[in-house]
């Protein structure tokens, strides 16, 4: 998602049990996520409650929405920013804020990784709400958890769905550069890397279109779609899916050379809404990342009919959505005595 994306994705973030429909990406339907499970969508969530905070800080989510409707006021492109953030921690490591954590005499900073150098952001949003919540109810709500409800209350903000966030987890003492330059899709990604980066983590197919459902806000930079413009398989050609009207509109921003950090909108109808254009957009060939359009043209069968079915029925993209983010959000979750509250975000306490 944003995803690993630069699976700007935001990658994505990004659920279990089936449901009437299902969102971006990975096949809802069974089995507990990478390491940390996602059990069935009743209540088992291998430690995390909705009501994790209801006696110790019941203020927590009116804390960060407040602090999330200021910041995406003064910047509507946060809102996506924040959504990536969330799927960024999870795919490494899982949901333990190590993407937080600045560098130190012990930690190499995930934000220092390929797939987010000059590209994640948002962090100064985060330390905003953390302090309030510190002044609110000192040492009790994580990191982990605050990106878990910036993600959901950034989505609703941009107009998509709600859902209910598992609270309870806890923050590691640890980071992983290298695993954050392994495990975040890049947004060149084949399908079939996409899926093997998804089951990696316990998430299926459904769970990966409905997923990459969050490029309907936010922008991606030159230097994420550059080859497809130019040289996409290697022959100095551009990629012929691309519709050739948006084609030519993304070289006119988008040079051969130099402009890496030119941004582009990953959804052009409707960049700032959170809705189910993206899906459109792809079936016109104007995804913009080779990890957008594959969904469609990858040969996948399962992710072809699923962007054709949240293109025709936002209801139920946003339903799969909900039980993704609700799936993504489990993968190995550290609980109970593991870990700790950060007071800062940024660092170990």
């Amino acid at each position: 998602m944003v995803l690993k994306v630069s699976f700007s994705f935001v990658l994505i973030v990004l659920l279990s049990s089936t449901f009437s429909s299902a969102h971006p990406g990975l096949n809802w339907g069974g089995g507990g996520g990478g390491g940390g499970g996602s059990g069935g969508y009743g209540g088992d969530y291998f430690g995390l409650l909705p009501e994790f905070y209801q006696y110790s800080c019941p203020q927590a989510n009116d804390i960060v929405m407040s602090a999330l409707e200021k910041a995406i006021l003064r910047e509507p492109r946060m809102a996506a920013s924040l959504l990536r953030l969330h799927f960024h921690d999870c795919f490494v490591q899982g949901c333990d804020a190590s993407v937080l954590l600045d560098d130190s005499a012990t930690i190499a900073s995930e934000k220092r990784s390929n797939p987010n150098r000059n590209s994640i952001r948002g962090f100064e949003v985060i330390d905003e709400i953390k302090a309030k919540l510190e002044e609110e109810c000192p040492q009790t709500v994580s990191c982990a958890d605050i990106l878990a409800l910036t993600a959901r209350g950034s989505t609703i903000l941009s107009g998509g769905p709600d859902w209910e966030v598992p609270l309870g987890r806890r923050d590691s003492r640890t980071a992983s550069i290298s695993l954050s330059n392994r495990d975040i899709p890049p947004p060149n990604s084949t399908l079939q890397n996409l899926v093997n980066f998804f089951n990696r983590q316990g998430l299926d197919e459904v769970n990966l279109v409905a997923l990459s459902g969050s490029h309907t806000i936010g922008v991606a930079r030159c230097v994420s779609f550059r080859q497809r413009l130019y040289n996409q398989n290697e022959d100095n050609r551009p990629d012929e899916t691309l519709e050739r009207s948006y084609y030519y509109g993304l070289t006119s921003v988008c040079p051969r050379s130099g402009g890496d950090n030119i941004i582009s909108p990953l959804d052009l109808r409707s960049p700032r809404k959170f809705d189910n254009s993206y899906f459109k957009l792809i079936l016109g060939g104007k995804g913009l990342l080779n990890s957008d359009e594959v969904l469609l043209t990858g040969n996948g069968g399962r992710t072809t009919e699923l962007v054709k079915s949240y293109a025709e029925d936002e209801g139920l993209f946003f339903n799969h959505f909900a039980k993704s983010m609700v799936k993504m959000g489990n993968i190995s979750p550290l609980t109970g005595s593991n870990g700790e509250v950060r007071k800062n975000c940024r660092r170990i306490n």
